[in-house]
C-alpha cells in the first residue's frame, strides 16, 4: 500500500513539473519586443491589436518589460492566447517624431495595418493602441482610415496620450479609453517625460480588462 501511494504521489508531482512549464509558456506569450503575425503567417484570430510603442522604446512593440507586451499578455491572459493576434507598428519613434506631434509615416503604417487586417482577416476586431508618442500615430492613423476599416475598429486604447483632449478622427468616441496619470507631464502638453509617464506598466490588467470587455 505504502509503494502504490508513493507511486502515485510521484507520477502526480512529475505530472505537475512536466506541465509547469506550458502554463509559463502561455501566461507569457509576447516575451519580445517585435510582431508581425499580420505577414508571418500567423492565422487570422478573433483579435487583431495593433500597437505603437512610444518614443526610443525596442523593436515595433517595446521590450518585454514595457507597457504593450504586458498588455498583450495580460489580454491573452484573459481572452486566450489562441484567439488573439499582435502587430507591431514599425517607424522610427525618435524624439523628432513626437516634435512633429507624431511620427507621419507612423501613422500611415498604422493605418495601412489596419486596412490590411479588415481585408485579409474580415471577421477579426481590430484594437488600436499606443503609448506615448505612439498614442500619437493612432490619432494621425485614425484620420486616415476609410469609413469602411473604421468600422471594424472594436476598440482604441491610448496611454500617456498628449492628444488626450482631443477628438479622435472616424471614431466613436465609445470605443475610445485614454490613461493618463495624474502629474503627467506629456499629458499635460509637456516635452519632458516624468515619472508618472514612466510607469503605465502598472495599469496594463486593467487596460486588457477593457479591451477584452471591448471585443466579448
Amino acid at each position: 500500500m505504502k509503494v502504490s501511494v508513493t507511486l502515485a504521489t510521484l507520477a502526480a508531482v512529475v505530472s505537475t513539473v512536466v506541465a509547469a512549464p506550458t502554463a509559463i509558456l502561455e501566461a507569457r506569450q509576447y516575451g519580445g519586443d517585435t510582431y508581425n503575425q499580420l505577414t508571418d503567417g500567423t492565422p487570422c484570430r478573433d483579435i487583431t491589436v495593433i500597437y505603437a510603442r512610444g518614443t526610443t522604446q525596442d523593436g515595433n512593440v517595446g521590450d518585454p518589460a514595457a507597457v504593450g507586451p504586458l498588455i498583450f499578455n495580460a489580454l491573452a491572459g484573459i481572452v486566450g492566447t489562441d484567439r488573439l493576434a499582435v502587430q507591431g507598428v514599425t517607424y522610427a519613434a525618435n524624439i523628432l517624431g513626437f516634435l512633429l506631434g507624431g511620427d507621419p509615416n507612423g501613422g500611415k503604417v498604422m493605418a495601412a495595418n489596419a486596412a490590411t487586417a479588415a481585408s485579409k482577416c474580415p471577421n477579426t476586431k481590430i484594437v488600436l493602441s499606443g503609448y506615448s508618442q505612439g498614442a500619437q500615430v493612432v490619432h494621425r492613423a485614425a484620420g486616415l482610415l476609410s469609413a469602411d476599416v473604421a468600422s471594424k475598429v472594436s476598440a482604441v486604447l491610448t496611454l500617456g496620450d498628449p492628444f488626450q483632449k482631443r477628438t479622435l478622427a472616424n471614431i466613436p468616441a465609445s470605443k475610445w479609453k485614454v490613461i493618463c496619470h495624474d502629474g503627467d507631464s506629456i499629458c499635460t502638453g509637456g516635452i519632458i517625460p516624468n515619472d508618472p509617464h514612466k510607469n503605465y506598466q502598472i495599469d496594463a490588467q486593467t487596460a486588457a480588462a477593457w479591451i477584452a470587455s471591448m471585443v466579448a
